[in-house]
């Protein structure tokens, strides 16, 4: 499974999902805790910068720090953000002081993160006492790629599988927060997108991108055939209306 891609091709695949959940995330994110006028915000699992952008345009760019595994969406996120601190690194090994932040963040990477409970007990090492951690993900049923899922699913049982990751059923993310965060909140962010054809919707699968681009890049021509007119039978008319919902945790380094 590949996140390693442009980030042109990360916002036709997930960015148009991703960037309305950004807003709702942020604000879920700063009304949790107060956060000083020298505090920073670490976003972790950055991608092209989805997140640190509404951040940036909140608090300003200098605020912000960001991390990520892929050496390309590193170099996107650099380019769009030349004043943020902007890393390579895992959320498993972040390369920053105890306590260094107001606040870490992390948005659709704890199911993909490769040790997710270290993920978030290093997000919390980084962010002083009384700081923010929150983290969330696609819920595994009501996400965004759920029409996709269940055609899949429908055609090679067993296939929606694949979406099963943690964090994305209630309670999962909360449950994983490490000793030491308290207050924790559970709670649900809806999105809703317009894509004006079936084929802007279809087409970035090709990329291979996540559990979704990966199911699809290892079938057969019948079989992605089947499945893209699977798809196409199940969607609404154009243009097309996609709804998607995120399971999120926030919490305080108590």
């Amino acid at each position: 499974m590949t996140f390693d891609v442009t980030a042109d091709a990360y916002a036709r695949f997930m960015g148009r999902y991703a960037d309305p959940l950004a807003e709702l995330f942020a604000d879920l994110v700063l009304d949790a805790g107060d956060l000083g006028a020298d505090d920073k915000i670490l976003d972790v699992g950055c991608g092209p910068g989805t997140v640190t952008a509404v951040l940036a345009a909140r608090l300003g760019v200098g605020r912000i720090a960001a991390v990520d595994p892929s050496p390309t969406l590193v170099a996107s996120a650099r380019d769009r953000f030349p004043a943020a601190d902007v890393r390579e690194a895992t959320a498993e090994q972040l390369p920053f002081d105890d306590g260094a932040f107001g606040a870490a963040v992390c948005q659709l990477v704890v199911p993909f993160m490769a040790d997710p409970h270290r993920g978030l007990a290093e997000m919390s090492r980084v962010v002083r006492d009384g700081g923010v951690v929150a983290a969330c993900a696609w819920d595994a049923a009501e996400g965004p790629m759920a029409s996709y899922w269940r055609v899949a699913d429908q055609l090679d049982p067993g296939a929606a599988r694949a979406m099963d990751l943690p964090g994305s059923r209630e309670g999962q993310l909360a449950a994983m927060m490490p000793p030491g965060i308290c207050d924790i909140r559970s709670t649900t962010l809806t999105v809703h997108v317009e894509v004006a054809t079936f084929e802007e919707w279809w087409s970035p699968f090709a990329f291979g991108i996540g559990p979704a681009g990966e199911y699809f890049v290892g079938l057969g021509p019948d079989e992605q055939e089947a499945l893209r007119e699977g798809c196409r039978a199940s969607l609404p008319t154009e243009p097309i209306r996609i709804s998607g919902t995120a399971r999120a945790a926030v919490g305080r380094r108590g």
